[in-house]
């Protein structure tokens, strides 16, 4: 991608091995990955100190704003900006400003819906089948069952859903949709790489 860098966004199936992907488009493309530093970033920014890594994925994840009614962002005292309206806000205005420093990939956090109007990214939406994605839940993901894991895209989906008025993991919402699987991941990110200069130059 030497001679037109993009942005990439990478929404993903929880075990279909999405993260790892990420990194290696990361490191094959020489641009930075922004994963949880987002969620950190937009907590700071709201004023939210006293959570832990967990509890604000947790709070990230819950559908639960507490007012309907427009509020300036400006105004969010502690009990807006602890509300997943506030993480979700916070977060996009993270993810539009890291973008404006330059080529990176960013992993999940309504990325693709928050850059949705520049002309220079490239959405990707990562899926596998259940038993690929249950043999890594064995192996990978600390023995997690499908059950575990498929409750986990429930939450991601109605999270994407809620908050951008699209379907999570529609491909008409993508440039690009990936099963993995059926190769080795650094394979697949060398794919990625050369459609990405097929279709966009």
């Amino acid at each position: 991608m030497e001679e037109k860098k993009f942005i990439i966004t990478v929404g993903r199936q929880y075990g279909c091995g999405g993260r790892e992907l990420a990194e290696i488009l990361a490191e094959k493309l020489g641009v930075h990955l922004y994963d949880r530093q987002i969620v950190h970033m937009a907590a700071a920014k709201l004023g939210i100190n006293d959570l832990n890594e967990r509890d604000l994925l947790e709070l990230e994840n819950t559908v639960k704003p507490l007012s309907s009614r427009f509020i300036p962002f400006h105004s969010f005292g502690m009990a807006m900006g602890e509300s997943s309206q506030g993480m979700f806000m916070a977060e996009s205005n993270v993810v539009r400003k890291l973008a404006d420093d330059g080529p990176c990939i960013f992993l999940g956090r309504c990325a693709d819906y928050a850059l949705r109007k520049r002309d220079d990214v490239f959405s990707i939406f990562v899926c596998a089948d259940d038993e690929f994605r249950e043999e890594r839940g064995r192996t990978v993901y600390e023995g997690k069952s499908l059950k575990e894991l498929n409750r986990e895209n429930e939450k991601r989906a109605r999270y994407y859903d809620y908050y951008t008025g699209r379907k999570w993991g529609d491909g008409a919402n993508y440039d690009l949709v990936v099963k993995t699987g059926r190769a080795p991941l650094a394979q697949i990110a060398d794919g990625i790489i050369a459609y990405m200069h097929a279709v966009k130059g």
